[in-house]
């Protein structure tokens, strides 16, 4: 990205996506499908590893010493992606057994655009299979 000041939220979650697919495709994660979106909600990314679906959601902040990215999650956000999950599987015709997992990338930003730390937790958001 380039260092032309201040990026606005939609470029900075663009930003933070791309970052968040490159982070994965090195962890040897398989990308099958970005912005998966219907109208309950998003999944920023699903992939699998091995025998596991893994849907991911992404976010993005510039560094803030106040709080970390990850702590943007609310309950409401949980509750969506696990439906967003459901419907995933649905739709792609996968037994509802299927093994899966939401994990959250964490990405903080420094004010000049660049990268300064991913966090990737995994199985973050519980109640699934």
């Amino acid at each position: 990205m380039p260092n032309n000041g201040k990026m606005s939220s939609k470029d900075l979650g663009n930003f933070g996506e791309r970052t968040a697919n490159d982070f994965l495709k090195k962890g040897k994660y398989k990308i099958l499908e970005k912005n998966f979106k219907r109208k309950w909600g998003e999944i920023d990314i699903v992939g699998k590893k091995k025998n596991k679906i893994i849907f991911f959601e992404v976010k993005t902040i510039i560094e803030n010493k106040n709080f970390f990215p990850e702590d943007q999650i609310t309950a409401k956000k949980k509750k969506q992606l696990l439906k967003m999950s459901q419907i995933y599987l649905s739709e792609k015709k996968l037994p509802f057994n299927t093994p899966r997992q939401i994990d959250i990338i964490a990405i903080e930003v420094s004010p000049k655009n660049e990268v300064m730390e991913i966090r990737h937790h995994k199985n973050a958001i519980e109640d699934i299979h």
